[in-house]
Order: C-alpha cells, then sequence, then structure tokens
C-alpha cells in the first residue's frame, strides 16, 4: 500500500473519529458532560542566518506561533461516592498545510482514560508527563515560536505512550509520576516522534521512562521540582539506539506573582547517555509576563544553555506582545534572538535552521482564536 493511500485512510479515519465524537455529543449528554474545544494559532515569522552562507527566511511556521493548534474532546462521568470517569483525546494540527502533528498521530496531543476523586486523577494512554507539567507554571512564553522550547525541543513534547500516570493535590502540596512501557510508538522523526516504542519482550528497559514530580504551591508563588529519565532502543532517534542509553532530566521550576506580574524562573540539568558519548548541560531561564494595559500583556524571557566542558553554549532573548481581541481571540508580535557560540547551532524559531556559532535574529507577528 502507498504512503498516499495511507495518508487517505489515516485522514478519513480521523475525519470520521471526530465526526463521530460530535455528533454523539447530545447523546453523550444524559450521561456525562462532553466537551469539544480547540485552538487555531498562524503566524508569519522572519529569521536570519539560517544557513552558513547567511541567507534570511520568511515563512510560515508548521509548529507554532503562539500556542499549538489543537482540536480536542473531553468528557467526566460522574460514578458517584466522589468518583468519576474521565477521558481526553487531543489531535495536533499544522495551520499551513491543514497536516497533523505529533509525527502525524491523530490524537498526537493526548489519548488517554482515566479515573478522578478526592484522591487525586488516574491516567493510562498517552499523557502529558511531569516534566511538560511542571515546565508549564514557570515559562511565561509557553510553547512560543521564540522560546526556551527552541533550545530543548523535548519541553513542549514531553509526552508518554504506553504510560500509566497520577497526579493529586493536597493542601498546597503536589504529587506526581508517570511510568510507560514503551515512550514513543511514532517512528516518523522529529523531537514528538522519536520511534521508541518499548513493549520487547525480553527486554523489559526498551524505551522505558519514568518521570516523577514535587510542587508546592502558595497563594502569590510556588516552586515545582521534577525528575525525568527515558530510556532508547533499536532504531530510536536523538542516538539513543540501545536501551542502556539514556536521557534524563531534573528540573527545578518556581514562579512569583507580583501584583499582576508574573515572574517564572527554572533550571534544567540534562545529561545524556548515546552514541556520542556523555554530554551534560544546564538551561536556564527567567522570565515575566506584564499587563501593561488592559488589554495588552508584555511577555519576556531570557536564558542560557551551558554545556559542560565544551564552548558549544546558547544565550537566548525574546519579548512578545499580545493583545486580546476578546476573551477568546487575540493577535501578537515577537522578537528574538539566539547567540551560539563553539559549534552550538540552536535555532531561534523551533524546528527551524542555523549555521553553526551563528547568531540569528526574527521577527514573528500572528493571530490565534480558542474555541
Amino acid at each position: 500500500m502507498t504512503k498516499a493511500v495511507h495518508r487517505k485512510h489515516a485522514t478519513a479515519i480521523a475525519i470520521a473519529i471526530a465526526l463521530a465524537a460530535i455528533s454523539g455529543a447530545g447523546a453523550a449528554q444524559a450521561q456525562s458532560q462532553l466537551t469539544v474545544y480547540g485552538l487555531i494559532d498562524a503566524a508569519l515569522a522572519h529569521v536570519d542566518n539560517t544557513d552558513a552562507a547567511g541567507h534570511s527566511v520568511t515563512k510560515m511556521p508548521s509548529l507554532s506561533g503562539s500556542l499549538p493548534s489543537r482540536l480536542g474532546f473531553r468528557a467526566t462521568e460522574d460514578l458517584g461516592g466522589g468518583l468519576a470517569a474521565i477521558f481526553t483525546l487531543e489531535s495536533g494540527f499544522n495551520p499551513d498545510a491543514g497536516t497533523l502533528g505529533q509525527g502525524g498521530r491523530i490524537f498526537g496531543r493526548q489519548a488517554w482514560v482515566g479515573l478522578h476523586g478526592a484522591w487525586g486523577t488516574l491516567q493510562l494512554g498517552r499523557i502529558l508527563n511531569m516534566t511538560y507539567l511542571a515546565t508549564a507554571k514557570s515559562d511565561v512564553l509557553g510553547p512560543n515560536l521564540f522560546s526556551i522550547n527552541s533550545i530543548d525541543l523535548y519541553l513542549p513534547n514531553a509526552r508518554s505512550d504506553n504510560a500509566i500516570g497520577y497526579l493529586g493535590a493536597f493542601d498546597r502540596w503536589s504529587f506526581g509520576a508517570t511510568w510507560s512501557f514503551g515512550r514513543d510508538g511514532s517512528a516518523a522523526g522529529g523531537p514528538s516522534a522519536t520511534g521508541c516504542a518499548g513493549e520487547v519482550p525480553g527486554n523489559a528497559k526498551a524505551c522505558r521512562q519514568y518521570t516523577a514530580l514535587l510542587g508546592y504551591d502558595a497563594q502569590t508563588y510556588g516552586i515545582t521540582a521534577t525528575y525525568d529519565k527515558l530510556y532508547g532502543n533499536t532504531g530510536a532517534a536523538g542516538g539513543l539506539t540501545s536501551s542502556a542509553d539514556f536521557d534524563r532530566r531534573v528540573t527545578v521550576n518556581g514562579y512569583a506573582m507580583i501584583g499582576a506580574t508574573k515572574v517564572g524562573a527554572g533550571v534544567i540539568d540534562r545529561k545524556t547517555l548515546a552514541a556520542p558519548g556523555v554530554v551534560e548541560s544546564d538551561l536556564y531561564y527567567l522570565g515575566a509576563s506584564v499587563p501593561v494595559a488592559a488589554a495588552l500583556t508584555l511577555d519576556a524571557q531570557i536564558a542560557r544553555k551551558d554545556v559542560k566542558h565544551s564552548p558549544d553554549d546558547t544565550n537566548m532573548a525574546v519579548a512578545r506582545l499580545t493583545y486580546a481581541l476578546s476573551r477568546r481571540s487575540a493577535v501578537y508580535a515577537g522578537i528574538g534572538r539566539m547567540d551560539n557560540h563553539g559549534a552550538a547551532a540552536v535555532a531561534l524559531d523551533a524546528g527551524g535552521t542555523v549555521a553553526a556559532g551563528k547568531a540569528q535574529s526574527g521577527l514573528m507577528a500572528g493571530l490565534r482564536h480558542a474555541f
């Protein structure tokens, strides 16, 4: 069967599932609460030094403008006694071409079923892991096209396939953990599809991943720490071609509210044991989100990636203005600069390119609508 036929079948299946979910919403309301939601975000960006010759490019990015585009379905059914059955199906898509994101998955952002009660939430499926949840609290730019996610492409893609997850909040404390039997079932390439399906007979360590979270949130501040370790196996991306290879991140993230201004900061300590050898680095970031007028918000962030025992470091500075046209719609514009040293080649725009050791500057503007 050709790739074109596969794509047609995948698209037909996605449309059928979406239509079935929407058409069944009325019937489902009698037993549970079903919500259909989504967001469309499209932008234009201009960046320089995309190659060794110093060429610039103007484009409509596939990955994101200020927030990734998505279509989702979530439901809750009251089972009585404070217990509820829940699920979320969330599809990411690229508005520039209408294609599916997250390695071509139909529900690549989330696909899980679970139970929720006073004791917390239990999930099974493809879920957001603890690294994703922790950085979301302190990263004021979030998955913006120019942000710390350009430096570490794993951060906005910190999801786990074949996973069991738990998250609970008790008073001001939060506890969470995930365990994946095979962290990534898609081999389409890129940071959101690394071809490490796991669940290999005779090799339980293949593509395993576990994450853990401990957080404390007061009225005006919070701090969260996480541990994230994932293993590789034959054919996996990122040089993790053996189940003995691993990529480990330890994060400490915090935020504080100063009036209406939010300040967020953190450090991500990373150690990778892969085919090229051991690489260690620290990613530091500091940002602020400032409401400068009733409908206008300024978000700014600086960051530094320090590669240990190496000159291949990177510095970043980004600012974004967002004007809310309504509760659901907004326009935004941003600027940024990424300074690479040594052999570092971190692009300012997530998924972009830059020549090794070159600085890159960029402008972006876009429109988003949530529903």
